[in-house]
């Protein structure tokens, strides 16, 4: 076992809100907490707050309280944080929806969490409704931000002036957030995280991540996602810094805003670095501003960090995390420049690892002469640990057994120092651009096209060595199917980070006695056939 080299931090026994928001003094709140990298406008902290606390009473005229599910779907715009502490703020859960997903998706994950009202904007109206509708939840229940023909507006809503209500939970156990992850693989399953889950994640991060009040923050990282749910939306406020938000990637745009706002901080995952390395336009603007690229999501090659460091002249380091806890466990601390980019860092304070033998359930330990451990599946235990998987027991056993370890799915080694790196992946998860991408999700929609007999997925790396979905099909005796309308079907069912990349067509896929696809022999298989 591998306790954090750093001192541990005492977590407090708050609710999310009065931990980012309980201590701020006059001077602070008439500082700018949010700027729309859009079009500029700004949000002060007093207004943010205020807007939060209205937001939350709106919701509790609603009769929606403790024990009620919320489901956010929204680009990041600056009223995202309104929204989403709005709802922490009334007792509420909230279940962030990625934004790309399908009507059919959504839908899955309404369901799932027990979501009745849902939070969108005019752009994703559509399928929104579409989702609403199929499980019968009328408009007054889907508040649409920016305005929409029968449905509730924000300025509606706080308009209406009434006040936060008082609630009483319990952080330690009460759900603030139901994200959704496919953990080590199989189907997206809620996570049920606390308030002290995100609250303790936070303190940790606090610790180790060198961001400082004042600095300005690149919020490009999908505020749905976990990852820039507690950087950004959580981190970032806490620490009074200042978000910049954008919608969307379109590396031009990216550029600009960083050029125009002048953000210090800007958190990504890999296939931006990528950009930032190799893109010509890069050159064109100014980003003397930048003092630290921090990545996280993905793996970054260290390679690709020494370009980005190089280029931009600007410190580059990465983080470990999963959406199962909360989602930082490790990080390259600021100060460490000795630490090779291409590992993952050290532990975070107040958490604990094991590098496991997966056969034999036995701890690797580091080699007495330095050397790193032998390679073994990482476990976590820490309080940024989620509580569970939502109504999902078996699921929940699978992943964190009864002494509190998360078992990962990823492969590490740990140094005689406390520093990892991740090697392999013993899960079947595929990252894509730093989005989960389950086989088993892709699997099936494959098996539903008539000309399919039988099908796998697995991850592949594209031209920049990132991971991408590659699709094994077996046609139908006498079908005609080529590589495009296997992409095209796959397309029409999913969202676009979840699509069919590559397909190759083969006689059979390979199984186990009891059915199971035996992906690491498709794995096998394509790095002998890269050579």
């Amino acid at each position: 076992m591998v306790h954090s080299t750093l001192p541990d931090v005492e977590i407090p026994d708050v609710s999310v809100y009065d931990f980012l928001f309980g201590d701020l003094d006059e001077a602070r709140l008439d500082t700018v907490a949010i700027i729309d990298g859009t079009t500029g406008a700004e949000t002060t902290y007093r207004t943010l707050i205020a807007h939060i606390d209205l937001f939350a009473g709106a919701l509790a005229a609603r009769g929606i309280g403790v024990g009620d599910v919320v489901a956010v779907l929204c680009p990041n715009v600056p009223a995202f944080a309104t929204v989403f502490h709005g709802i922490l703020r009334a007792g509420a859960t909230a279940t962030t929806i990625n934004s790309l997903y399908t009507p059919e998706e959504i839908g899955k994950q309404l369901t799932d969490a027990g979501a009745r009202w849902l939070v969108t904007v005019s752009p994703l109206l559509p399928g929104a409704s579409a989702a609403a509708a199929a499980l019968g939840i009328p408009d007054e229940q889907v508040i649409v931000l920016d305005g929409a023909e029968g449905h509730p507006s924000l300025a509606q809503l706080l308009g209406e002036g009434n006040p936060a209500p008082d609630v009483s939970f319990d952080p330690a156990t009460h759900l603030a957030v139901l994200p959704y992850s496919s953990g080590t693989t199989g189907l997206p399953k809620g996570v049920m995280l606390t308030h002290r889950n995100l609250v303790a994640n936070v303190t940790q991060s606090r610790a180790v991540i060198g961001l400082a009040e004042g600095d300005r923050v690149l919020a490009v990282l999908p505020f749905f996602h976990i990852y820039g749910m507690t950087v950004l939306l959580n981190f970032a406020l806490r620490q009074h810094a200042v978000l910049v938000t954008m919608p969307r990637f379109d590396l031009a745009d990216f550029l600009r805003v960083v050029s125009v706002h002048r953000t210090t901080w800007v958190f990504i995952a890999p296939p931006i670095a990528v950009a930032l390395a190799k893109h010509p336009l890069v050159d064109e603007y100014d980003l003397s501003s930048i003092k630290v690229v921090f990545s996280g999501a993905a793996p970054l090659d260290a390679a690709l960090a020494d370009h980005v460091a190089a280029r931009l002249g600007c410190a580059v380091r990465q983080g470990y995390g999963m959406t199962e806890t909360s989602p930082v466990t490790h990080v390259i601390p600021l100060e460490r420049d000795d630490l090779d980019r291409s590992s993952i860092g050290v532990l975070l304070p107040s958490t604990e690892a094991r590098v496991v033998d997966p056969e034999t359930g036995v701890d690797h330990v580091p080699g007495a002469d330095g050397e790193p451990s032998e390679p073994g599946e990482l476990w976590i235990r820490g309080p940024q640990v989620m509580a569970g998987y939502l109504n999902k027991p078996e699921a929940t056993a699978d992943m964190l057994d009864a002494d509190g370890w998360l078992h990962t799915g990823d492969i590490a080694t740990v140094t005689g120092e406390g520093v990892f790196r991740i090697v392999d992946r013993l899960k079947e998860l595929i990252k894509y651009k730093g989005y989960q991408v389950a086989p088993a999700v892709l699997e099936a929609v494959l098996l539903g096209h008539d000309a399919i007999a039988d099908a796998a997925v697995i991850g592949v790396l594209d031209d920049d060595a990132q991971e991408v979905p590659k699709a094994f099909v077996v046609p139908q005796p006498g079908a005609t199917l080529s590589e495009d309308d296997v992409i095209a079907h796959v397309a029409a069912h999913v969202a676009p980070h979840e699509k069919v990349r590559v397909v190759e067509f083969v006689e059979q896929i390979p199984k186990s006695s009891s059915g199971k696809i035996l992906r690491k022999d498709l794995r096998a298989r394509e790095r002998a056939a890269q050579g």
